[in-house]
């Protein structure tokens, strides 16, 4: 990716410092017209409508942050094509706008249908164009690029690194330094856990040696204090 960053960037819009981070919505319009295309679709006089159109209006808009950001490999897009998926979906709505009202559960079906559709093909349409700008020939259709998480355009149109699911040589190294302290840590902990042992095993025959010698030297005390009041004895005898 090191090399990835040292191309030109260019702001696509103002949506990228809004906080706007998938391939749909870089353009500013987006969600004001999927919400009034929405909106456009549901009578007035439905009960709950003001709930049923936020809720419908967050999974539209939200479906192409959850595709985008699902994988770093569909991170990137041709900017003509988010632009054509953007007016396939349009007219999607304004198909369903030209339909006869049929009741909200009816609608809420339709509206799944679209976005099912429309998470079917930016899913095949990101994958796709990854695999071709990755592929070692690359031969990618002329234009700008849209960088799907920070809306910018990019000028190449061949990548390598974590956008084509290769592993950045920095994270590979400080994954394998990781290991390595993992490793080294646990090491440590046995080779301490070890010398505890010994030290313990060490400790517990020295002081079972020293008991035992301390057994042999109190029975031989004992012995000839036995002895000794035993002799008193005798010439206590004697002397009577």
């Amino acid at each position: 990716m090191g090399d990835l960053w040292l191309l030109l960037l260019l702001p696509l819009s103002l949506a990228a410092f809004h906080g706007v981070k998938a391939c749909l919505e870089c353009d500013p319009k987006f969600k004001e017209d999927i919400r009034s295309l929405i909106t456009k679709l549901v009578p007035s006089e439905v009960p709950g409508r003001t709930h049923l159109l936020e809720w419908q209006i967050k999974e539209m808009i939200h479906l192409s942050f959850k595709v985008s950001h699902g994988d770093k490999m569909l991170r990137v897009l041709a900017v003509h094509k988010a632009v054509k998926l953007r007016i396939w979906l349009k007219n999607e709505l304004y198909k369903l706008g030209n339909e006869t009202w049929k009741g909200a559960f009816i609608f809420q079906g339709k509206l799944l249908d679209v976005r099912q559709n429309l998470e079917s093909k930016l899913k095949e349409i990101l994958k796709n164009f990854s695999e071709v700008a990755c592929s070692e020939d690359c031969v990618v259709t002329e234009g700008p690029i849209l960088d799907c998480w920070t809306c910018l355009r990019i000028t190449t149109q061949c990548f390598r690194g974590e956008y084509c699911g290769e592993e950045d040589s920095r994270t590979a190294e400080n994954r394998e330094i990781g290991l390595f302290l993992i490793l080294l840590t646990e090491v440590v902990i046995l080779g301490s856990a070890w010398l505890l042992f010994h030290i313990c095993v060490s400790h517990w025959r020295k002081m079972k040696a020293i008991r035992r010698s301390l057994k042999k030297y109190l029975e031989k005390k004992l012995e000839e204090l036995i002895g000794m009041t035993d002799k008193e004895k005798d010439d206590s005898g004697i002397r009577k």
